[in-house]
C-alpha cells in the first residue's frame, strides 16, 4: 500500500466523499476562471491558506505535495510580465519583450489566480483514494459503471507501468546495452513498455468482460458511498469563498470577465 492510500483512510476530512472534494475544489475554480483580477484570487487564496490547517494534512506532506503549484505560479507570472498584452505605461521594450502596467497587472492576478486554483486542487484530493472516487462517481453521480471502472483499472495501472519501466532499465544493463546512446535507449524502452502496455490492457479486458463487467444490468457496489452532512458543508465552504471573492471583486471594481465584450 502506497503513502497515498494510507494516508486516504485515516483522519475525518479524509473520510468525506470525493465527489463533493471535487464539487467543492469546482465550485472555488469556476469564478476564478470566468475573470481575470488580482483581488478575487488574492481573496479566495487567503480564506483558503486559513482553511488548509483543518485538512488534517502535516506541513510538510502539504511543501511535498503542491511545491510543483508554488514552482508554476511565478513562471507563469513572469511570462505574462514579458509577453503579456501592453497596456498603460511601457516600462521596458526589448524585441518581443514589453514590459508594461498593464502586463505587470495581468501577471499579478495571474500568480494569484494558478495559486487559487491549483493549492484547494491538491489539498482536497491527497487524501482521495482511487476506489472510493470510483465508487462516489458511480454512486452518487451515476455515471455509467463500464466507464467508471475501466478509468480505475487505467488508474490502478500507472504503477506497474513504473515497475515495467525500472525492469526494462534493470535488464537492459545487464545485457550491456543501456551504456551509451540515451535517446536511443529511450524510445527503444518506450515502445517495449508500449507493446506490454497494451498487452496487459488486452488480457485486463478479457478477464474484465468475462467477470460481467460490461454486463448492461445494473451493478452493485461492495461499498456503499454516502453523501451526507460533512459532504454538504465542505460544498457550501466552497461556495463562500467563490462567493466572497466575486463580491469582494465586484466591490473593489477589479472584476474583469474575461468572456464578455472587448
Amino acid at each position: 500500500m502506497t503513502l497515498l492510500e494510507s494516508h486516504a483512510r485515516t483522519g475525518s476530512f479524509a473520510r468525506i466523499n470525493p465527489v463533493a472534494k471535487l464539487g467543492a475544489s469546482a465550485l472555488i475554480a469556476l469564478p476564478l476562471i470566468l475573470t481575470l483580477d488580482w483581488v478575487s484570487a488574492a481573496v479566495a487564496l487567503g480564506l483558503e491558506c486559513a482553511l488548509f490547517p483543518f485538512a488534517s494534512i502535516g506541513w510538510r506532506e502539504f511543501w511535498l505535495r503542491t511545491w510543483p503549484v508554488w514552482l508554476a505560479a511565478p513562471l507563469t507570472g513572469l511570462t505574462i510580465a514579458l509577453y503579456g498584452e501592453t497596456s498603460g505605461h511601457v516600462y521596458a521594450e526589448w524585441f518581443v519583450v514589453r514590459i508594461s502596467e498593464g502586463s505587470l497587472t495581468l501577471a499579478v492576478a495571474t500568480f494569484f489566480r494558478v495559486l487559487a486554483i491549483a493549492l484547494p486542487s491538491v489539498v482536497l484530493f491527497v487524501t482521495v483514494d482511487p476506489t472510493d472516487l470510483a465508487d462516489g462517481l458511480a454512486q452518487v453521480l451515476k455515471l455509467p459503471a463500464r466507464f467508471v471502472l475501466g478509468a480505475l483499472a487505467g488508474l490502478r495501472m500507472v504503477g506497474l507501468f513504473l515497475d515495467d519501466w525500472r525492469a526494462l532499465e534493470l535488464a537492459r544493463r545487464a545485457r550491456g546495452v543501456a551504456d551509451r546512446g540515451r535517446i536511443r535507449r529511450f524510445l527503444g524502452m518506450a515502445f517495449a513498455l508500449l507493446v506490454l502496455s497494451i498487452r496487459r490492457g488486452s488480457k485486463l479486458a478479457t478477464a474484465m468482460e468475462a467477470r460481467g463487467f460490461g454486463s448492461p444490468v445494473p451493478r452493485t457496489w461492495a461499498r456503499a458511498s454516502h453523501f451526507g452532512g460533512r459532504e454538504w458543508v465542505l460544498l457550501a465552504i466552497g461556495a463562500a469563498i467563490s462567493g466572497v471573492a466575486v463580491t469582494a471583486a465586484v466591490l473593489a471594481g477589479t472584476w474583469n470577465f474575461i468572456l464578455g465584450p472587448s
